[in-house]
């Protein structure tokens, strides 16, 4: 039974010269009908001029991306009833804006261009394999391919972008949707230029080493993707398998950090950033000139510290360890004896074989 919803959108026209505004559309629809659905009638119905990009209509071509009350969604994806349900408004009025991080065109339709394929295209998104090519094609067994299978699910949609709190503060930053993309590629076994590919995202300012970790990517894709995984992926590649010494500290923070655990169990921050500064050893961390002068650039940070107690003269040389040290130390060492670091794609293995491939939103554990 058709019930009534209203949709709140934002409208924009920038050749108008006009500034945003927004505007309401009641729609009598199925509670199980999606947001798109909503959409279209409101444009059929009321306002020709509203416009929203769409194709399939079955979250595929990933086209109707929008921000359903402030969660970058695919209108198509997304139910009325859901969508009202988890409305802020007291009158469960649902809210339907553009995409972030990437310029209006016209109401809901962004520029994907200027952003999200512009940095598709920086991360080089096809295969660059060695030699001449086969007569017919290269042949790849299933097993090597499973590695890269959740970065190929992506739908170029442009969720996580939107989503991307490191682009709202750095727009130069090669995002996530690229990051997943470059993994699609440096985790295949055709391609012959995987320390090119991830020297070039470690050695970016604005590379693999700007993400902050706040998941915002892995809670919108609507495909399971997980494009921040893909990232700590392409890190774990570039500082363990081929140890890419970067100019903003990445490898030397992730060894800092290790071995800071290793030695004591829990994390020993007054010495975490001159060890970071010195690829991850306290000496170099305090003699190498180059970390000498980020150490005295980052002294506010350090004055900020003490003054909040946070971190003490005798902290800094002192460090308790945990009781049961020698267990954790012994941890470290069984994983480093096995030679090669595996990591289960629980993308494809799944724990159950009621669900459906791809259901879980979980990337790979960590073996080694």
């Amino acid at each position: 039974m058709a019930e009534t919803f209203t949709l709140r959108v934002r409208r924009y026209d920038p050749e108008s010269g006009d500034a945003p505004y927004w505007q309401e559309f009641d729609v009598d629809l199925e509670p199980e009908r999606s947001v798109l659905d909503g959409i279209l009638q409101a444009k059929d119905d009321q306002d020709g001029s509203l416009a929203i990009r769409c194709s399939c209509q079955a979250a595929i071509c990933g086209s109707c991306g929008v921000r359903i009350n402030g969660k970058s969604s695919l209108a198509c994806n997304t139910k009325l009833s859901s969508a009202a349900e988890l409305s802020q408004d007291p009158d469960g009025k649902i809210t339907v804006e553009p995409f972030g991080n990437m310029p209006v065109i016209k109401d809901l339709i962004v520029d994907m261009d200027a952003v999200h394929w512009k940095k598709i295209q920086r991360v080089v998104p096809w295969l660059l394999p060695e030699g001449d090519p086969p007569e017919r094609e290269y042949i790849v067994d299933p097993e090597s391919m499973i590695d890269i299978t959740q970065s190929m699910a992506c739908i170029q949609c442009g969720a996580c972008v939107s989503a991307c709190l490191s682009l709202e503060v750095d727009p130069e930053f090669v995002g996530p949707a690229a990051s997943a993309k470059a993994y699609r590629f440096v985790g295949d076994p055709r391609d012959a230029h995987t320390e090119e590919r991830l020297l070039d995202l470690a050695m970016d300012p604005h590379g693999i080493y700007n993400c902050t970790h706040c998941f915002a990517c892995v809670e919108v894709c609507p495909k399971d993707v997980a494009p921040m995984n893909q990232i700590m992926r392409l890190r774990r590649r570039a500082t363990n398998d081929y140890e890419i010494k970067d100019p903003v500290n990445g490898y030397g923070h992730e060894k800092a950090f290790v071995d800071l655990i290793e030695t004591y169990g829990t994390l020993h921050e007054a010495q975490l950033l001159p060890r970071s500064f010195g690829e991850g050893s306290l000496v170099r961390g305090q003699t190498k000139p180059a970390a000498v002068k980020q150490l005295l650039a980052n002294t506010p940070t350090a004055i900020r510290g003490l003054k909040s107690g946070k971190v003490s003269p005798v902290k800094v040389f002192w460090h308790h360890k945990l009781p049961d040290q020698k267990q954790i130390k012994r941890i470290y060492h069984e994983v480093e004896e096995r030679g090669e670091r595996i990591e289960l794609n629980l993308y494809i293995v799944g724990e159950s074989g009621e669900e459906e491939q791809g259901a879980m939103s979980e990337d790979t554990v960590e073996t080694s």
